[in-house]
């Protein structure tokens, strides 16, 4: 016999469960088909999964239900897990004079159901000119007019099809790439150390780290300077904002200063908060940083004491609270562990969505939980890890041989599945270095700098609709 609950609980249990589940319990009767299927809980789930669905419409999107949309969306997202190394072609672009060509995607995220969209880069072609590329066609489809002071970082907006340049007079400039003239431009008083655009929930910006320890903050499109803030005595060199752009944290490697995490919005409403908010995170050392995705306020910090050959994890949540109308926030522990020495040094790391932790060591991967518990260790024996990119899907491992291998988390536990291994397409010169990998839905990136010759792009690139 059926037993029929009433809509409205059972509306309640519903807003508790994640894709999966609301995907099954569509599938018990009709009654719990509609409600599981109701835009009010796949539009917050889209929202938590993407922040710009906070500020579209379904029209916009393309979809007549956010049901629809998040199953596409996420299809598109997993295309890469579906492929196999022949469902790949490879480009190689050459960035000019050898200088590193800081590729960034100024394209949205790639492929679409009808095998529409195309990826977009945009780098620095010389010293003093950036350029875009289609990287399907390898073809350039824009230059900047040649700049007469040579350009230090870049950043994109994809959201926007925006770049943002900082040059060696630390000059800032913002871009279209469409058009021979910057849209906007700004100066700095100390020269710039760091560089990102983000799309926060009031508005795209430009953060910037410089040489004295100061965070500015600029509008785009007009880069009006938002709010500036003495963060360190000295430089800045880590800056990571939240999945969500909710918290930015920022760090200064060095056994005396702790990292600081900054509440997002006190540094974008300033009229509204008498001070920023902010906390400090007791540990020091740290080396790096990664915040958990799709998990807004948990952060995972690593240190390495080489005279002890320590080197642990610790992760925080950080908790908003308001008191007497003041806003404060304050990190709390949530787990650290230690990787004992045997089991090697690690140099890169990243979380997935479950909070396990992956980090590589030398020519292995090692997998544990946020607690320590040891869940999975991959060797390569030969090869040596040269960069570890993540993520919430894919972890891409590449080798000092110009080689990579792509692995996805697996949805129902706490694994790694191989999907398949690229080769790299020519012999790379000695003293080769593979500085910097970047990953799309349909494309994997990858700069190859060396003394001897001109740095060059290799892109692989997802034909096929899968």
């Amino acid at each position: 016999m059926e037993i029929h609950l009433p809509s409205v609980p059972l509306m309640k249990i519903f807003s508790y469960l994640d894709a999966y589940s609301l995907l099954q319990a569509a599938q018990v009767n009709k009654d719990w088909n509609e409600l599981a299927s109701s835009d009010v809980l796949w539009r917050r789930l889209c929202q938590k999964r993407w922040l710009f669905c906070d500020m579209v419409t379904l029209q916009l999107l393309g979809t007549e239900t956010w049901k629809e949309f998040f199953v596409s969306r996420t299809w598109q997202e997993h295309a890469k897990s579906r492929a196999i190394r022949e469902d790949f072609i490879y480009k190689e672009i050459p960035a000019e004079y050898g200088v590193r060509a800081h590729p960034c995607y100024i394209s949205g995220r790639g492929l679409t159901r009808n095998g529409q969209g195309r990826p977009v880069v945009c780098m620095v072609t010389s010293v003093n000119r950036i350029s875009t590329w289609d990287i399907q066609e390898g073809v350039l489809t824009w230059v900047s007019p040649v700049q007469q002071v040579g350009i230090k970082l870049l950043t994109t907006l994809p959201e926007m099809h925006i770049a943002v340049t900082v040059d060696i007079q630390s000059t800032i400039k913002l871009w279209d790439c469409q058009n021979s003239e910057a849209l906007a431009t700004s100066n700095l008083e100390s020269p710039c150390k760091l560089l990102k655009a983000v799309f926060t929930k009031d508005g795209p910006m430009v953060l910037i780290g410089d040489i004295s320890g100061n965070l500015y903050i600029f509008r785009i499109p007009d880069l009006h300077l938002i709010s500036k803030l003495k963060v360190f005595q000295c430089s800045i060199n880590q800056l990571n904002c939240s999945p969500q752009k909710k918290w930015i944290f920022l760090n200064r490697k060095h056994p005396h200063i702790l990292p600081k995490v900054f509440y997002m919005s006190s540094l974008l409403r300033t009229s509204e908060f008498s001070a920023p908010v902010s906390t400090i995170l007791k540990f020091s050392l740290c080396q790096r940083a990664f915040w958990t995705p799709r998990m807004e306020d948990r952060i995972t910090l690593m240190s390495i004491r080489r005279t002890q050959k320590i080197t642990k994890f610790i992760t925080f949540d950080m908790k908003l609270k308001e008191i007497q109308n003041k806003m404060t926030v304050k990190e709390q522990f949530v787990a650290s562990f230690s990787v004992p020495d045997d089991m090697g040094r690690p140099k890169w790391f990243g979380v997935s969505g479950k909070d396990v932790i992956v980090c590589s060591t030398g020519s292995s991967l090692l997998l544990f939980n946020i607690k320590g518990v040891y869940l999975q260790t991959i060797m390569y024996y030969t090869d040596w890890i040269l960069r570890l990119w993540m993520d919430p899907i894919y972890v891409i491992v590449t080798f000092n041989n110009g080689s990579l291998v792509v692995y996805a988390w697996e949805e129902r536990c706490q694994q790694l599945n191989g999907c398949y291994q690229l080769q790299s397409r020519r012999r790379l010169p000695q003293q080769s270095f593979i500085n910097k990998t970047l990953c799309d839905d349909m494309s994997i990136i990858r700069v190859m700098t060396t003394h001897s010759i001109p740095s060059f792009l290799m892109a692989y690139i997802l034909t096929s609709d899968l």
